[in-house]
């Protein structure tokens, strides 16, 4: 009786140890925007050869499509995948965009339907700010390609998945976007 009993102690505890190891491995597996910044500066792209710098590109979008809408804003926010993102090339982007755009732009509208309108409204006022500020900047940036991109992309998954309050706040931010498209031709 008492070895049984010990036996069941023991394979508890091995089994406790496995599966705070299996926890452990999981938590540090999960890409965070700490660790997307470290692994974008230590691999640098402009001493990077062709395959290593595809394969950073892979990595990077797959560990960005990991993160939740809150790490990516607080990534995009503190600069490191826009310095990323500048030094690819005109392939490379287009690439970094499709793998990235789509899950990007799931993730904003997720965010977006589950937001209270008065958080929806701020965001829509800095926008559209930001699209009247910035909107040669960044076409400059990313040439009309890849903003075309982004546009279409972004519509496509608004119109798809934004509940009617959605649409009715960002209603003027697609009207600038729409004469900011119109401007590019």
């Amino acid at each position: 009786m008492k070895s049984g009993l010990i036996r069941g102690i023991i394979l508890l505890v091995v089994v406790w140890v496995m599966a705070g190891g299996i926890l452990m491995w999981v938590k540090q597996s999960r890409p965070t925007p700490e660790k997307l910044a470290a692994y974008l500066s230590e691999n640098p792209l402009a001493e990077a050869a062709a395959g290593k710098r595809a394969e950073v590109i892979e990595k990077a979008a797959g560990q960005l499509n990991r993160l939740t809408f809150d790490q990516r804003q607080e990534l995009r926010q503190s600069g490191s995948v826009r310095e990323f993102f500048e030094q690819l090339d005109a392939d490379e982007r287009a690439r970094f965009l499709e793998l990235t755009l789509p899950e990007g732009f799931r993730q904003l509208m997720v965010a977006l339907n589950k937001m209270d309108e008065s958080r929806r409204k701020k965001i829509v006022e800095r926008v559209l700010s930001d699209l009247k500020s910035d909107n040669p900047e960044m076409a400059a940036r990313l040439g009309e390609s890849e903003s075309q991109k982004i546009i279409t992309k972004g519509l496509s998954s608004f119109y798809e998945e934004a509940d009617a309050n959605v649409k009715l706040d960002f209603a003027p931010v697609i009207e600038q976007l729409q004469r900011a498209t119109q401007s590019m031709r």
